[in-house]
């Protein structure tokens, strides 16, 4: 049977691993201790959002979402709260290369950042998605760690979580370029994904599915490819300069405009066969995407 262990707060992870508490909110691990607990036997949640670039280490596979992946050096993962992580193997690292920062929702709760994390989708990508790092990027986010160590260290004065703030958001800033950077360097691989997901879609159009689970998820779409749904999204955006969610839309209003001119189906038939619970939310979908309504789409043509 499996073990769950929660982390709730920064001086919890300081007491498990027997480290200095610097600031009650933040804290950045440079090498994982050794102690008496072995956080391999467990999965692991916390109420922590984690960034964490793997150093020289042996003979550990770490796991969250449905993947495992043996991280090579410099590899860089983002965990958000509440995500169930779990190390298949005990930890043993070789060298303090690597860095993990570990922050509670309160330390960024009341800045601009406390608004915008959301928005870095590489929380919600899954373990084999991971930012893999050229020297010269993994030295640059060395450095913004290491101010976030400095201003930790320092006494604290006003200006202190301020500074820990805005070099967190910059790092995030910047490892959303270079996830950009990953994706085009993988342009071929990220074509096929492209092929893959437009070939899901019209099989997935053309099942059963589509009456017993309506329109297609992000998840779902992502899952069918073996991928996250975040990661697919971002994925879609850099070779087509469309999401996910906008590709399943145009296919969705694409389909709807062959059916409306060669069937004499009501709107509400049509809406229900593409998958729509309610009629009206097709309705205003194909008016948004074409500015007519479905019926005045069939009269005009």
């Amino acid at each position: 049977m499996t073990n769950f262990f929660h982390i709730k707060s920064v001086s919890e992870v300081n007491k498990l691993f027997g480290i200095k508490p610097v600031h009650p909110l933040i804290t950045v691990i440079r090498k994982w201790p050794k102690g008496d607990f072995d956080i391999s036997s467990f999965k692991v949640t916390s109420d922590l959002y984690l960034l964490s670039m793997k150093g020289k280490t042996k003979g550990n596979s770490f796991k969250y979402g449905k993947n495992s992946y043996d991280f090579e050096d410099g590899t860089l993962v983002f965990l958000a709260p509440n995500q169930v992580v779990s190390f298949e193997d005990p930890i043993e690292e070789l060298d303090d290369s690597g860095w993990n920062i570990l922050f509670h929702p309160d330390l960024i709760r009341k800045s601009a950042l406390g608004k915008s994390i959301k928005e870095f989708s590489f929380f919600n990508y899954e373990a084999n998605e991971a930012l893999h790092l050229s020297q010269k990027e993994k030295q640059f986010l060395i450095e913004m760690v290491d101010n976030i160590e400095t201003e930790m260290n320092q006494n604290l004065d006003k200006h202190s979580q301020d500074l820990i703030i805005h070099n967190i958001e910059a790092l995030l800033k910047y490892s959303e370029r270079y996830y950009d950077r990953q994706f085009y360097t993988r342009t071929n691989v990220n074509k096929d994904y492209v092929v893959q997901f437009e070939e899901y879609l019209n099989s997935y159009f053309s099942s059963e599915d589509l009456k017993e689970k309506g329109i297609p998820t992000l998840t779902q779409c992502g899952k069918a490819l073996n991928i996250s749904g975040p990661y697919l999204s971002d994925l879609l955006k850099i070779e087509t300069n469309r999401s996910a969610k906008d590709h399943i839309h145009s296919y969705i209003i694409e389909k709807a405009k062959t059916v409306l001119l060669n069937s004499s189906s009501n709107i509400s038939e049509v809406a229900f066969d593409l998958g729509f619970e309610y009629p009206q939310h097709f309705s205003k979908l194909f008016k948004n995407k074409t500015g007519v309504s479905p019926s005045e789409y069939r009269i005009l043509n």
